[in-house]
């Protein structure tokens, strides 16, 4: 009801705005020139107006570049070095570009205004320059998907050794799951046709492989190992994000995709880092004053979380997976507390 009232509101003003204008415009004395035609005046004072914009829009932008750059989230895979050089030579080039362009287009809106008596010059081809611009964008992007081609292969291609963590993204409206081989280091077979009961993931019981899978809602991830992320998808299309990680991966019903990476800071070390005290910090600071909220929820602590970043129903927002980056022994730990899929069946 409130936002209808606002639209309301908004489309009254409007209407007054438009009405006073025409108001203003009868109010005009009958000498004065209502001509559609612009004069040098108008030339002059629309070049100025350009001139003022492109110091504004230049200032808003450093702006935003100084006030913003504090919410980049800090780095905590192995891959994500390469991914953020590759993200700033981009932006750096796309910069360049852009603020030779826009002043070059401003200044000369301003320097080749509309005068009285001066003739446009006309200018058919250059095959030149037409060259150079050409071939300079051609060279430079080149050199882009290249450099991203061989990030990418990085991330996707991950080698299977003994040491790699093999783990089953699984995701379903509106949760994820993970599921983790056991000692056999063989994720067993699964299928959404095999969806029955407490069989949530559709984990095939007849096979053998499968006995000793793990299946949790909590990821847990050793630090400083690598691990291969197969994902599936019950119903819709998902998107599964790993933003600290610099990862990101469509989860397709009806097939399997993955990618890897290797965990470089633990939830423990990223918590304590400079950048995220002080994000905490200020957090807890908001929710303070914040009546609306519980005793309880207005401490917060840092944890990473495994977010779903495509439109995939009305609860999307809420479909997310908290992440454990901890120490091989930590891993191990818990791992080995967990109940595996024949127990969780042989209970039934």
């Amino acid at each position: 009801m409130t936002a209808l009232l606002i639209i309301i509101v908004a489309a009254l003003l409007g209407i007054t705005i438009w009405q006073i204008s025409k108001i203003f415009k009868l109010s005009q004395p009958i000498e004065s020139d209502d001509s559609q035609i612009a004069t040098n005046k108008d030339n002059e004072n629309q070049g100025k107006l350009f001139l003022v914009f492109i110091v504004f829009f230049y200032g808003l932008m450093l702006y935003s570049f100084w006030s913003l750059s504090k919410f980049y989230a800090p780095a905590a895979s192995d891959h994500a070095e390469d991914y953020d050089q590759l993200f700033f030579i981009s932006v750096a080039l796309i910069m360049f570009v852009q603020v030779i362009t826009q002043f070059m287009l401003h200044w000369f809106a301003f320097k080749y205004r509309g005068q009285k008596g001066r003739k446009a010059i006309f200018y058919a081809d250059n095959d030149k320059l037409e060259f150079i611009w050409t071939i300079i964008p051609v060279i430079t992007l080149s050199a882009l998907i290249i450099y991203g081609l061989f990030s990418w292969s990085e991330i996707m291609n991950v080698e299977e050794t003994d040491e790699t963590l093999v783990v089953e993204i699984y995701a379903y409206q509106f949760a994820w799951r993970a599921r983790y081989s056991g000692e056999d280091r063989t994720l067993g077979e699964a299928n959404v046709r095999f969806i029955e009961g407490i069989n949530q993931l559709g984990v095939s019981e007849t096979d053998p492989y499968a006995k000793d899978d793990i299946i949790t809602t909590v990821l847990h991830l050793p630090v400083d190992r690598p691990v291969l992320f197969k994902f599936r998808s019950q119903d819709v299309l998902h998107s599964a994000y790993f933003p600290f990680f610099r990862s990101q991966m469509n989860v397709v019903p009806g097939m399997t995709t993955q990618f890897g990476f290797t965990p470089t800071t633990t939830s423990k070390e990223i918590r304590n880092s400079d950048y995220m005290v002080d994000k905490v910090r200020n957090i807890n600071e908001i929710r303070e004053n914040n009546d609306n909220l519980g005793p309880d929820e207005k401490s917060y602590e840092f944890e990473y979380y495994l977010l779903c970043n495509k439109i995939c129903g009305v609860s999307h927002y809420n479909m997310q997976m908290k992440i454990v980056v901890e120490t091989e022994e930590e891993y191990q730990k818990w791992i080995s507390e967990q109940q595996t899929f024949g127990e969780l069946t042989a209970q039934n």
